[in-house]
């Protein structure tokens, strides 16, 4: 079997972030497969960051709108990402910069699941708010919801 090189590392690399976003910690698992050369696929991902071909905060912007879009709230997005190998502090970052008004985006997922009735039993509240919570919506603010 002939020995793996950078080159082949890259286009191996370039290949799959075609197909999909990484981060810089899951491309270096898939290329661990080709390589046990930890130094060389290292090398590989750097020279591919400082060419702004992966980057890690591109793919939480990213995986931040996607998740939201589809009514997840912070915590669940940030326990993702972390995950992922996502540093705290940078994940942190990311959710305040969204922009995303996550008071918004908990009633639109409630009212998607439950309809735009309000809750009026108690046990028609503490289910929208279990349900709300297994999304990723902080206890704080499901709070002001109900």
């Amino acid at each position: 079997m002939p020995e793996v090189t950078a080159n082949m590392l890259r286009h191996a690399a370039m290949n799959l972030m075609v197909q999909k976003n990484y981060t810089h910690d899951e491309l270096a698992q898939k290329l661990s497969y080709l390589s046990d050369n930890d130094e060389l696929i290292l090398d590989v991902l750097d020279r591919l960051e400082k060419e702004r071909l992966l980057s890690n905060e591109r793919y939480v912007e990213g995986f931040i709108q996607h998740r939201s879009a589809k009514g997840q709230g912070p915590s669940r997005i940030a326990q993702d990402l972390e995950k992922k190998g996502i540093e705290p502090e940078m994940i942190v970052d990311a959710l305040k910069a969204s922009g995303i008004n996550w008071q918004d985006l908990a009633k639109w997922a409630r009212e998607q699941k439950f309809g735009h009735k309000h809750p009026v039993s108690s046990r028609e509240i503490n289910e929208q708010r279990e349900f709300l919570h297994s999304r990723g919506f902080p206890t704080e603010l499901l709070a002001t919801l109900f």
